[in-house]
């Protein structure tokens, strides 16, 4: 990297094929070039810069800051500078944490950190490390610096109302857009606001109390709702898997029942149609009784058949009583003779 940088410096024609190596490669620190840039540099407009011109170099812009806790509200700013002019080449300057503990305060990443998530944005070339606080005339030739990239907002800090107004005054300031409801305070603020969810978290994945600052009596309380919040969650998956459970019984009822009234249809169809007032059965049973009616019913005799007369000679047949005669026992011996005689009485009369 330090070789192609230093051939780009020297042939300004092929400096186009450096950006593009840049997002592929991390971007160089300006330090570990080993050389400083030979470009003819001349005095630009803005209205030139946005024109494309000079073809033979890039316009070289410049943005500086904290970028403490690298986010997207960085990249989104980092986007903009890179893309204010057709050509350009954006070089980032970082402070270092002398400055930045001095003038704005303490920062959750160190230098090093910062330095090396700026080499990794895709819009930038090249990073600065190290960069002074308030830009000095001085630090813009060494950089051959055409353009300052920053927001408009006035940045008032090492006692002036406003560190980029000598920038604003010589016509080298290009603003840019904050990205709203982004920002590192704002990060902060949120890890201020829930500390303890992730002072409870990092002791369960196995930090020490030591590390977090966390007293004895916090960790103890941490560590104690750790296991009331895990006691939560098996009660949870146990209720989902109930409700799992039931709703699983419900489909399989729900087809059972489905299942169960198809049937039964069919079941009262079939039944019908044997049993209905129009069914098979009614019909097959009233030809059986029909035949067995015909079968059991004698034939009329004709009306014209001769009847046998009676010989007059004959007596008519006697009837006969088949009932048995009801006779109750003699009460004396008196009334059973009386009986007899008078059973042979009658027979004597009949012969």
């Amino acid at each position: 990297m330090v070789g192609h940088q230093e051939c780009i410096m020297e042939e300004d024609n092929r400096a186009p094929q450096l950006w593009r190596k840049t997002l592929t490669a991390p971007a160089p620190f300006a330090d570990e070039t080993n050389c400083q840039c030979q470009a003819p540099h001349e005095k630009l407009t803005i209205a030139q810069a946005r024109l494309g011109t000079p073809a033979d170099r890039p316009v070289r812009v410049y943005a500086d800051g904290i970028f403490d806790l690298f986010h997207s509200g960085h990249a989104r700013a980092l986007m903009q500078a890179k893309t204010l002019f057709p050509n350009s080449y954006l070089l980032v300057g970082v402070c270092s944490d002398d400055l930045t503990h001095k003038f704005k305060g303490f920062t959750v990443m160190n230098e090093a950190e910062r330095y090396e998530a700026l080499r990794h944005c895709r819009y930038v070339d090249e990073v600065i490390r190290d960069a002074p606080w308030t830009l000095t005339p001085e630090f813009l030739e060494k950089h051959k610096i055409d353009f300052v990239a920053h927001d408009d907002i006035p940045y008032s800090s090492a006692g002036s109302d406003d560190v980029y107004k000598h920038i604003k005054e010589a016509g080298m300031f290009v603003p840019t857009q904050r990205t709203e409801g982004i920002s590192t305070s704002d990060i902060i603020t949120r890890i201020v606001r829930d500390y303890d969810v992730y002072a409870r978290r990092n002791l369960q994945r196995g930090y020490t109390a030591k590390e977090l600052n966390v007293s004895f009596i916090n960790e103890k309380r941490y560590r104690f709702q750790n296991q009331v919040d895990k006691m939560k969650e098996k009660v949870k998956n146990v209720e989902e898997r109930s409700k799992e459970f039931v709703n699983r019984v419900e489909e399989k009822s729900h087809d059972l029942i489905q299942k169960w009234e198809e049937k039964s249809r069919e079941f009262i169809g079939n039944f019908l149609e044997l049993f209905g007032p129009d069914g098979a059965w009614k019909q097959m049973f009233q030809e059986r009784s029909s035949r067995m009616l015909q079968a059991l019913s004698p034939k009329q005799s004709p009306v014209s058949s001769p009847t046998r007369s009676r010989s007059p000679s004959r007596s008519p047949s006697p009837t006969f009583s088949w009932l048995p005669l009801k006779t109750s026992p003699p009460s004396s011996p008196k009334a059973a003779s009386a009986s007899i005689s008078s059973m042979s009485e009658g027979d004597e009369d009949e012969k």
